[in-house]
């Protein structure tokens, strides 16, 4: 494997780094191929280690939710509310760690006969605690509000409210400053004072410290007796939500988030959820769910109504009770997420016309449309990232007022690119980390931006532009990209961030039978010497390098990089191999 030469994709391939003792350890402990093992250490996973990560277990994984700050203030509060039987308010974010954390939390409540009202901001109302959300729960002599995924950091609407005599519960996971909101409990592992006895909770979306919440809650209830006449809740049957919140906010699979989504998936596949088994039908997904289809099927249909459409739909599917309104909702969403499909690619074609029918000064992408939706700016940032391997900032110009979502490559802090914009007065708003980010500014500073931007990006890449690098796990002959390979890899299972789905490449092939297949899909087989094949697909790639090589290929051979997947298909099983990138040999 040539690890210097660029490939067809942009790339340069490098292996992963993995300690080959340890491997030589995992091997011994878990019995499993050289190469999925490989994989495992590379992954930092030890022999130590090794039977948590295969086995991931919520009872050897989760701590006493008691650890985190304010915990027992919180769990204490929503008790005597159950017992009172209290109204209670939730505010949470419209994307869906903020539908899934606000519906665990009233899914629980309401299994106490409890009225909850839960508030979705739309985009127009911003992010986080509104004074909006406030007046309508003092309108329903509503006095006990828990905000989810949401409230670390909104000090003014929250002073605000708990001195007007509000009992305030923020439940999140976001950076968290210095100082907290005034409120009755903020239960956040990001909080600058927490122990840290347990790192991987930092981890956590805001929906796995909900859950936690929960367990708390449900311990004080039985402490106080409430139990004896009263029915129990089933808490793991909520673990389908969690799953979904965790894989689709893309935080780190790791620790108590491997066992959320490894249980959270068995339960899903149960369907004990009319809102997630309806949304699985419209979206045509007819086997058991993995973490794929809930990052990729089933969680962009959910943000879609944040992103396009009504932001409180998501909330509202997943705590559906009956089929007929489940399938209402799912198929509101479903045409929400069409709609966002279709302004995403308006919105991205008008981005790339701009970019190439002008010359570029710096070394970015640096657009912006007065009629381009909020919704979809963040998704068509990421593309023009990928498109041509540079930081890239997407704006949308409204009344004045420029709002702009920004991705990044290795090399530039986006984070620290916008906080520096802010304290020059170039940006009036702004937030983000290494990779993403977003900001507001008003629209005469939009050049003086572009020239800040573009400056501190040269001076951070330099005068050549990189090229990406793109790992490898591992390299295999076509004989050994068999079935009984790819079984082995779903033992490393649920693959997202922090695990991501093995990488490998398949050495010295060539290309039969490619054609055109679906929405721009390269179909093909690869072959070898010794007569073998093995089936293949490139997604998306019929106009791009990757795409026209596999089309145009005549006998040449090639290196193919991508995933090696079991393919099911009218009940039959076999292995088919996805390509991500390639290499002439």
């Amino acid at each position: 494997m040539n690890e210097q030469k660029k490939s067809l994709g942009g790339n340069l391939w490098a292996k992963t780094v993995a300690d080959e003792r340890q491997v030589e350890l995992l091997c011994q402990r878990s019995g499993l191929p050289y190469l999925v093992c490989r994989v495992l250490a590379a992954r930092g996973v030890t022999d130590d280690g090794i039977d948590s990560f295969l086995h991931p277990k919520l009872q050897n994984l989760m701590p006493n939710p008691s650890c985190l700050k304010d915990m027992d203030k919180a769990a204490k509060r929503l008790a005597e509310a159950v017992i009172a039987g209290e109204k209670i308010g939730v505010i949470g974010d419209y994307d869906v760690d903020g539908a899934t954390s606000s519906s665990v939390l009233r899914r629980f409540l309401e299994f106490f006969g409890l009225t909850v009202r839960v508030h979705i901001p739309d985009r127009e109302e911003g992010y986080g605690p509104s004074f909006q959300a406030f007046e309508e729960f003092a309108a329903q002599n509503i006095h006990l509000v828990v905000t989810t995924d949401c409230g670390t950091t909104a000090f003014e609407v929250l002073d605000s409210a708990a001195a007007d005599g509000f009992d305030i519960l923020v439940i999140d996971h976001h950076e968290a400053e210095t100082r907290l909101p005034k409120v009755m409990a903020v239960v956040n592992p990001k909080r600058l004072d927490e122990e840290n006895d347990y790192p991987y909770l930092k981890y956590l979306a805001a929906v796995g410290v909900v859950y936690l919440l929960i367990v708390a809650v449900n311990r004080e209830l039985r402490l106080a007796g409430y139990y004896e006449k009263h029915p129990t809740p089933d808490l793991l049957k909520l673990l389908d939500l969690v799953a979904l919140g965790t894989v689709c906010d893309v935080v780190p699979l790791l620790g108590l988030n491997r066992a959320y989504v490894r249980q959270g998936l068995k339960v899903m596949s149960l369907q004990q959820n009319e809102g997630i088994k309806a949304l699985a039908n419209v979206a045509g997904l007819n086997t058991a769910p993995t973490a794929f289809h809930l990052g990729y099927v089933l969680g962009p249909r959910i943000n879609a109504g944040g992103r396009v459409g009504d932001a409180s739909v998501g909330n509202r599917l997943l705590c559906a009770r009956d089929a007929e309104t489940a399938k209402t909702l799912a198929e509101e969403l479903n045409k929400f997420n069409d709609e966002r499909k279709d302004i995403e690619a308006y919105v991205l074609l008008q981005a790339i016309e701009q970019l190439e029918g002008a010359p570029q000064n710096y070394p970015m992408a640096f657009v912006s449309g007065t009629d381009w939706h909020q919704g979809v700016i963040g998704i068509v940032a990421g593309k023009l990232k990928e498109r041509y391997n540079l930081p890239a900032f997407v704006m949308s110009i409204e009344h004045d007022e420029v709002k702009g979502s920004a991705r990044s490559v290795r090399g530039v802090d986006l984070g620290a690119l916008i906080m520096a914009a802010k304290e020059k007065g170039i940006l009036t708003k702004g937030g983000g980390h290494i990779m993403a980010a977003g900001f507001s500014l008003n629209e005469e500073n939009m050049e003086a931006f572009k020239r800040f931007a573009g400056e501190y990006i040269r001076d951070a890449l330099g005068e050549e532009k990189l090229a990406p690098i793109m790992e490898i796990d591992g390299v295999v002959s076509l004989s050994g990209a068999n079935l009984d390979l790819a079984e082995k890899f779903q033992n490393i299972e649920p693959f997202g961030a922090g695990n991501p789905e093995p990488r490998i490449v398949i050495e010295n092939v060539k290309i039969v039978r490619p054609s055109v297949i679906g929405s721009g899909h390269v179909r093909c087989f690869l072959g070898g010497d010794g007569g073998g094949s093995l089936k293949a697909i490139a997604f998306r790639a019929a106009d791009n390098a990757i795409g026209t090589t596999l089309l145009q290929a005549k006998g040449e051979r090639f290196n193919v990089a991508g995933q090696l997947r079991k393919d099911i298909w009218q009940e039959r099983t076999s292995v088919q191999f996805v390509i991500e990138d390639m290499m002439a040999v």
